[in-house]
């Protein structure tokens, strides 16, 4: 490195570090609302309800976690009683996962929680802010995929 350069300085330092703050803040404001599942773990919920029939690989994938960790989080999720996991009907080796009527009735609870974390992160940024930071990271996912 012949110039130094500041973390703060690298955009994704600055982007890592934003999306850890707004991990810390939105599972801070769950607790304070009473709620007893992670982020993560509303993530997978949410990822089963949107995409029923999906396998543990694909919601690794979906949700940006290793398999391991998933199957974690699944264990938790049916310990709870928030998954119910079923024995695949061709594939020994995979489950057919589903929500129960308590996890349906945990996101729509958490749903305002959600939406106003949402808000307060984003306040003071435009539409048109928020649009344009979408485009970007699109470009960069884009340029880091093909």
């Amino acid at each position: 490195m012949s110039e130094q350069e500041n973390l703060e300085d690298i955009l994704f330092y600055s982007l890592e570090r934003s999306i850890k703050s707004y991990r810390q803040f939105a599972q801070q404001q769950l607790v304070k609302k009473g709620f007893e599942i992670t982020i993560d773990q509303w993530l997978l919920l949410k990822t089963v309800y949107d995409n029923p029939g999906q396998t543990q690989n694909q919601i690794a994938q979906t949700i940006f976690k290793d398999f391991a960790s998933v199957t974690r989080m699944v264990e938790l999720l049916v310990e709870g009683k928030y998954i119910i996991r079923n024995p695949h009907p061709t594939d020994r080796r995979r489950f057919h996962l589903k929500l129960s009527e308590l996890a349906v009735n945990l996101l729509d609870n958490m749903q305002l929680v959600i939406e106003n974390n949402r808000r307060i992160a984003l306040n003071n940024i435009s539409k048109q802010q928020i649009l344009q930071f979408h485009q970007v990271l699109d470009l960069i996912y884009n340029n880091c995929t093909a």
